[in-house]
Formats: C-alpha cells, sequence, structure tokens
C-alpha cells in the first residue's frame, strides 16, 4: 500500500521512511503542505500520515482543504500538540486518528493497519479470493492452504490487484503503488513480478487487458 507521509522534521521523517518501508508500504515524503495537497488531486494513496506544524500551511488546514474537496483517504495525525482540544479538533476536523509525538513504532504501524483495513470494508486481517489467502499483517500469501514464498514487491503486487479484484490498474498505476517516487524501478518491473506470481499461483489468477492493464476477477461465491 502507498502512504504519503507529510513531516517537516528531516531526522524523524526520514527514520519514519525506513521503519514503514520495512514494514511493508511504499512510502512517498514531503516536507511541506501544499505540494502534498497537489500530490493527493493527482495520484492515489492508501492513506495519509500527516504532521500539524508544517511550514506553509497547518496541517488542519490542510485537512479541511482535502476533506472539502471530497478526499475520503485515511488520515492520521501525528504530531507534538497534546492537548485535549487540539485531538478532539483534529478529529472533528476529519482525522481518522491521532497519534501524539513521541510514539512506538509498533502502534503507529498498527494504527494505520486498522486503518487501511476500514477504509477496504475488511472485518479481519486475512483477505481470502476463492482458494488464495493473503496475511497482510505478516505479508505473507497461502494457495490452496500451503505457503507461497513471494518476494515484498511479488506480495504488494498482488495484494494490491486482490484488493481491487473487478478493476483493470494499468502498469503505471501498478507502478507507483509499488515504487511511488523511488526511482530506480526498471521498466519492465511489473511485467516481470506478473511473470512470477503466475508461476507461483496460477497462471489465471492474473489477467492482461490488451492495451489496458491487469485485472483479478472477482471471486465467484
Amino acid at each position: 500500500m502507498r502512504i504519503l507521509l507529510v513531516e517537516d522534521d528531516l531526522m524523524l521523517g526520514d527514520g519514519l521512511v525506513d521503519a514503514l518501508r520495512t514494514a511493508g508500504y511504499t512510502v512517498d515524503w514531503l516536507t511541506t503542505g501544499l505540494p502534498a495537497l497537489e500530490a493527493l488531486r493527482s495520484e492515489e494513496f492508501a492513506a495519509l500520515v500527516l504532521d500539524l506544524n508544517l511550514p506553509d500551511i497547518d496541517g488542519q488546514q490542510l485537512l479541511k482543504r482535502l476533506r472539502r474537496a471530497g478526499h475520503h483517504l485515511p488520515v492520521l495525525i501525528l504530531t507534538a500538540r497534546d492537548a485535549l482540544d487540539d485531538r478532539v479538533r483534529g478529529l472533528d476536523g476529519g482525522a481518522d486518528d491521532y497519534l501524539v509525538k513521541p510514539f512506538a513504532l509498533q502502534e503507529l504501524n498498527a494504527r494505520l493497519r486498522a486503518l487501511t483495513r476500514r477504509s477496504q470494508g475488511l472485518a479481519h486481517t486475512v483477505v481470502r479470493h476463492g482458494e488464495l489467502e493473503l496475511f497482510p499483517d505478516a505479508r505473507e500469501a497461502h494457495w490452496r492452504g500451503e505457503p507461497v514464498r513471494l518476494t515484498p514487491h511479488e506480495y504488494k503486487l498482488l495484494q494490491e490487484l486482490v484488493l481491487g479484484a473487478g478493476r483493470v490498474f494499468s502498469k503505471e498505476q501498478l507502478e507507483q503503488r509499488l515504487y511511488g517516487w523511488e526511482p530506480g524501478a526498471a521498466s519492465n518491473a511489473v511485467e516481470v513480478h506478473i511473470h512470477h506470481l503466475r508461476k507461483k499461483i496460477d497462471s489465471a489468477l492474473i489477467r492482461n487487458i490488451r492495451g489496458v492493464g491487469y485485472i483479478v476477477e472477482r471471486a465467484s461465491n
């Protein structure tokens, strides 16, 4: 899943990027709020982790603009503002969760997992699609009851396609979800990952819609 982090503290932001990527997220990081608004208008993210004390616009104002524009992505406020009034204002202003600095990385990860599960309508920590089972917290997959050894990018790609079952994703959309703004991805990386997934699970699971993109069909009842 792709996360947008908006945090102006360079040391904290660098540590958060490393920690969230280790947890399996694709993370893009900005240190100011106005470029974040532009990114959120033009690109897709699974969640926003938002500091309130930004140099160009207060995070609370950013959140207000975001909600007024009709964006419904989960927002986790991450801030040193620990007063009750600040927490209430943040949650009433459209945030889905509020975490006060300093915090434990385990708690941040748990809150993000809960937010993204709710946003996708998932009541459980296991995602089932026919004979395929995904375990997002552990980043593991089982096919017909047996574990499948996947690379981190293979797992992320499979999860995106399964959670979006019935939707056609273009190659560019999948590249963004796997790599974000991170440079260095090979031009054929998505095709390579899909080739490996078809060999490891089921060649018919991921369909290629010629000239459009890739789809995992909705599971039949």
